[in-house]
C-alpha cells in the first residue's frame, strides 16, 4: 500500500489563502486533504496577506497542501519563498502545469520530500501529460477542467472533455502514478450533481476529486467508496478466483483481469475505512 498521504486521498478541498478564519473549518470538514490556495481564489491585492496567513498556519504545525501561482507569473517565486522551511507542508499544487523541467525545479526548491501535484489545465499541458508524469517530484496529476474548457473554447462538460480526462488516467497508469484527481464541480447547492460528477470520474478511472465547498466532500467520498453491492461482488470474485482459474460468479465469467478489478475495489474499501468513511 502507498504511504504518501497525497496518493490515496479522494477529496481535496480548496480554501482561499487570505481567509485564515476558514482554515480550521476546512481542516475539520472531513476532506482527506486541504488545499490552501494562493492562486485563483485570492485577488492580486491580497496575495501578500494570503502568503502570511498560510505561512502562519503551517508554522503552527498544521498540515496543508498549498496551490501556488503559475510558474509563468512573477508571483510564483514569492509563493515558494513563503513556504520554504515549513515541515508541516504536505506538498504543493502547481497550476497550468506544462513543463516537466519547471515542475522538477519546484520540487528541488522546496525540498524533494515535498510532493508536487501537477494541475493540468491547458491544451499544452494535456499534450505534455506523459512528460509531466515523469517529472521529478510529481506524485499525482489533477485535472483543471474549467480552465481547460476556457483554453479550448469548449463546454465544461463530460463529453467535451472526455478525451482529456482519459489521457490523464491513461498516462498516470503508464507512469505508475496513482489515479488522478478530477476537476471541481461549480454546483454549490446540489450535492447530487457533485455525486454524479464524481461517479462519472471514478468510472473513467479517477481516484478522487477537487472540491470548492465543504458540502461537496461527503458526495465525493460517497462516490469513491465502494457500495455494499460492490463489496459483496468483489469478495465473491476474489474467493472464486483464488485458484487462478476461470469461474462463474453472479452469471458472469471471472478470470484474472476481473479478479484484479475486484482486488482494487477491496483496496478502496480498506482505504475508505482507514479514512473513517464507510
Amino acid at each position: 500500500m502507498r504511504t504518501n498521504v497525497l496518493e490515496d486521498a479522494r477529496s481535496f478541498l480548496f480554501v482561499p489563502g487570505d481567509r485564515p478564519d476558514r482554515f480550521a473549518r476546512a481542516a475539520g470538514s472531513g476532506a482527506d486533504q486541504v488545499i490552501l490556495d494562493l492562486e485563483d481564489s485570492v485577488a492580486l491585492e491580497h496575495k501578500d496577506d494570503a502568503r502570511r496567513a498560510v505561512s502562519d498556519w503551517l508554522a503552527e504545525g498544521n498540515a496543508g497542501l498549498v496551490r501556488v501561482n503559475s510558474i509563468a507569473t512573477s508571483l510564483f517565486d514569492e509563493d515558494c519563498a513563503a513556504l520554504v522551511g515549513h515541515v508541516s507542508l504536505t506538498g504543493v499544487m502547481v497550476p497550468k502545469a506544462e513543463d516537466p523541467a519547471e515542475l522538477a525545479e519546484v520540487a528541488r526548491f522546496l525540498g524533494h520530500e515535498k510532493a508536487v501535484i501537477a494541475l493540468v489545465e491547458t491544451a499544452r499541458g494535456i499534450g505534455a501529460t506523459r512528460e509531466i508524469t515523469r517529472a521529478r517530484g510529481v506524485v499525482r496529476l489533477a485535472f483543471g477542467s474549467i480552465d481547460l474548457a476556457a483554453d479550448l473554447g469548449c463546454e465544461d462538460s463530460h463529453d467535451a472533455l472526455l478525451l482529456a480526462r482519459s489521457m490523464l488516467v491513461l498516462e498516470s497508469r503508464i507512469a505508475g502514478l496513482p489515479a488522478p484527481l478530477d476537476g471541481v464541480s461549480a454546483e454549490l447547492g446540489d450535492p447530487d450533481v457533485v455525486l454524479e460528477h464524481a461517479r462519472r470520474a471514478r468510472a473513467l478511472g479517477f481516484g478522487g476529486k477537487l472540491c470548492i465547498h465543504p458540502q461537496q466532500v461527503a458526495a465525493v467520498h460517497a462516490a469513491f467508496t465502494p457500495s455494499a453491492e460492490e463489496r459483496a461482488w468483489a469478495a465473491a470474485v476474489v474467493a472464486a478466483g483464488a485458484d487462478g482459474g476461470a469461474h462463474r460468479v453472479q452469471g458472469q465469467m471471472v478470470d484474472r483481469p476481473v479478479v484484479e478489478r475486484a482486488l482494487r475495489i477491496l483496496m478502496l474499501v480498506e482505504l475508505s475505512s482507514e479514512a473513517g468513511t464507510q
